[in-house]
């Protein structure tokens, strides 16, 4: 399910420099920091048509692209059981239990993952993990890709007034690392997400890892990039350290 980013016709090296000196930088989890997509993609062909979901009729990656992929269980819960909401939600948490389990030994890191990790940390900026997706399962991603020690917090947002799409969890997370949203951006790979961190007042970095990119360019991010190790990204990271640099010969 990775799609190529393609080019578009955002300039990637100056969306971002305007926040130097940066002090932070958001990332979601799920098909961010690994392509989990799949497997979520996997877990939802197998689960639905048992209750008889699009007439039994297992659904397409298009259709999980545009409407579930990034969404907050409580949406998906009122999709598959509009009239019986307790259900809906019993369905989810059996899904994400079988994402689990189809979880050990699938997920694997994003490309450029951790050369990205060491920009971050060679630069002690603060990073935080926001997701919507359940505790157990941020946890799994977190810990297997080794990056338990990596973020100062984890977002969750079941844990928010609202969740994604909403910007409630990314400025909760502003809030926990005592940042402004002038000096931070996020990573992000769903329409979801990219529309909570806009909402929020923060540049988005979307990641063509699991979604289309005509669908997530609705959402207005930044720019998009196919993996931590695309050129693009990485022009804007240089430009924004000779911005800082610049600032700090002034001062």
């Amino acid at each position: 399910m990775t799609i190529s980013s393609g080019e578009n016709s955002v300039d990637s090296t100056s969306s971002l420099s305007q926040l130097a000196p940066l002090e932070a930088i958001l990332f979601d989890v799920d098909g961010t920091l690994c392509d989990s997509d799949p497997i979520h993609y996997q877990a939802y062909r197998e689960m639905l048509p048992e209750i008889g979901f699009n007439g039994g009729v297992p659904i397409t990656e298009e259709f999980y692209a545009e409407y579930i992929s990034g969404k907050h269980n409580d949406d998906m819960a009122k999709l598959f059981f509009p009239d019986d909401h307790q259900r809906g939600l019993k369905f989810t948490d059996d899904k994400e239990a079988m994402f689990r389990r189809l979880s050990k030994d699938k997920l694997k890191a994003v490309k450029g993952l951790y050369k990205l990790k060491k920009w971050v940390e060679d630069r002690g900026l603060k990073r935080a993990a926001v997701t919507n997706a359940p505790r157990e399962n941020a946890e799994l991603m977190i810990s297997t890709l080794g990056l338990s020690d990596f973020f100062d917090c984890v977002i969750l947002g079941n844990e928010c007034e609202h969740g994604k799409p909403f910007p409630d969890p990314y400025l909760k997370a502003l809030e926990a690392l005592k940042v402004s949203k002038d000096h931070t951006f996020i990573f992000e790979d769903s329409v979801s997400g990219i529309k909570a961190g806009v909402a929020a007042g923060m540049p988005v970095v979307g990641l063509t890892t699991g979604n289309p990119e005509h669908l997530l360019m609705v959402a207005r991010p930044a720019f998009l990039i196919k993996d931590f190790e695309d050129p693009k990204l990485w022009a804007a990271l240089e430009e924004l350290d000779r911005k800082a640099g610049e600032a700090t010969v002034a001062a």
